[in-house]
């Protein structure tokens, strides 16, 4: 599947080869000291694709600036790196190629990537605790990996902060939003366990990246 909706996003589709090999390292990851990392489980890392090759650049925090983020803008956040095992993945380096691809980005452009487990704790757990926002960057893609005893967290994408959202999809097993996150907006539904009692989570990776300027 390759569906261009307009022309600053798209939705796609990773192969099952690519979900199956991504999927199973989501049960490795840790809390955080953060306001949301007690529901939000999260690695973060930052690569490049040379010559058809993944390359793991060297580790940093992750900050936005409080005109980004209201809930935790200006908050100097450290998460631990993805496990080599996972960056090195034929899975990992599909998905990151698609991104690449669909935004034509040179070789060598860094690409942000967060994993992060949303879990259920108590009754309604909020997937996007800063509301409809933008991140901060010029291209970013959601992409749902698994989703396990819940109903909610459907992904919404805006015109503008104050319009109704004109996408409203679940994304799993693969699915992949594509979008430009300077012009439109984005946002999810909250998820509740189906089974109380019962662990659910929503399982998913986020990219994003500002494109490299170059001197003339």
């Amino acid at each position: 599947m390759n569906i261009p909706l307009i022309c600053n996003l798209q939705l796609t589709q990773l192969s099952d080869h690519a979900v199956n090999e991504l999927a199973p390292s989501f049960k490795h990851l840790p809390q955080t000291a953060h306001a949301d990392g007690k529901y939000r489980l999260r690695r973060y890392s930052i690569i490049r694709i040379h010559n058809g090759r993944i390359d793991h650049l060297p580790p940093t925090d992750f900050v936005q600036s409080n005109d980004i983020n209201h809930f935790q803008g200006n908050v100097v956040r450290h998460f631990e790196a993805l496990d080599d095992d996972l960056i090195y993945c034929d899975g990992m380096l599909e998905m990151c190629e698609l991104f690449q691809q669909a935004n034509a980005l040179p070789d060598g452009q860094p690409i942000e990537i967060h994993q992060i487990r949303i879990a259920v704790l108590n009754g309604e757990t909020p997937t996007s605790p800063e509301g409809i926002h933008q991140d901060g960057f010029e291209h970013i893609a959601v992409i749902g990996i698994d989703r396990h005893n819940i109903k909610g967290g459907e992904f919404l994408v805006y015109k503008d902060k104050t319009a109704s959202p004109f996408l409203c999809t679940t994304l799993q097993h693969g699915e992949m939003a594509i979008l430009a996150d300077n012009i439109l907006w984005h946002n999810a539904h909250p998820i509740k366990a189906i089974k109380k009692h019962q662990q659910g989570y929503w399982d998913v990776f986020v990219l994003t990246t500002k494109e490299i300027q170059h001197d003339i």
